[in-house]
Formats: C-alpha cells, structure tokens, sequence
C-alpha cells in the first residue's frame, strides 16, 4: 500500500476504485458538562450567542439533555479548530465554526470567516466529526481532510 494512501477495503467487485484522501489534521477535545451548565446560568443569552449558533441553539434546547448536547457541540468546535492546526482565537467568533445536527449520527461541520480561510489555505476539502457525552463529560474528535 502507498504510504499515506487510506483504501476503501469494503468495495469489491467490478465498481471497486481507489478512494484516496490525506488526512491534513486531527483534534479532539473533552468539556466538563458542569462547567458548560454553570455558564449558561450565569450569563444565559450572552453566553449562547457568543458562543453558538441559533441553529446550534434550538438543536440542544430541543434535547432532554440540553446541558451535555451544548457541551458535546462546543467539544467538537475546540476539535475541529485543533484538527484545523490553530486554537480559537481572541477576535475570532465561536459561531464560524457551526455544527450542524441535523442527523446526529452525522454532524456536519461548517466554517466561515477567518476560520474559513484556514480551512481553504490547508486545501481542506472535509471535516468528519463524532460526538458524545455522558451527564459529566462531552468529547468530540474532528479529523481534517484534504
């Protein structure tokens, strides 16, 4: 095998190609639900404007555990600035990196502004994205492909 080449070892048959892509970054991040919780009760709307997106917001505020899907979401923020190789910046609004949930199974990542241009500049062409939590802890990893 090519080094630095992943195969699709699932396709066989006649339609079988060569998938290839280039992994440019990896991050991962864990977040304190208790934290996150506390934030919210002490600073409410200022704190989820700054930090989410309205569509992030009605996402979790529709969950029985709002309080872990906000911290699952802002995880995946942290891991998707880290696979992207820079950490949120003073400046920069948390909102330019949006998780999108529309299938949780499946979160999709978008970016904009400064971070997008991050994002162009590594010739990133995708980011994969996984979630989870638990009542204490949310984790998310975000890998970074070209």
């Amino acid at each position: 095998m090519t080094e630095g080449i992943l195969r699709d070892p699932v396709r066989v048959g006649e339609d079988w190609r060569e998938d290839t892509m280039e992994i440019a970054g990896l991050g991962t991040q864990i977040v304190d639900c208790a934290r996150v919780r506390t934030l919210i009760e002490k600073h409410d709307e200022t704190f989820l404007t700054q930090v989410y997106s309205e569509r992030e917001v009605l996402f979790c505020r529709e969950r029985t555990q709002a309080t872990e899907h906000y911290a699952a979401v802002w995880a995946a923020k942290e891991a998707v600035f880290r696979a992207l190789g820079t950490t949120w910046r003073k400046g920069v609004p948390w909102t330019e990196v949006e998780i999108y949930c529309d299938n949780p199974i499946e979160p999709v990542v978008i970016v904009t502004g400064s971070t997008r241009e991050i994002y162009d500049a590594n010739g990133i062409k995708m980011i994969h994205l996984s979630m989870a939590h638990s009542r204490e802890f949310a984790t998310a990893t975000a890998i970074a492909v070209r």
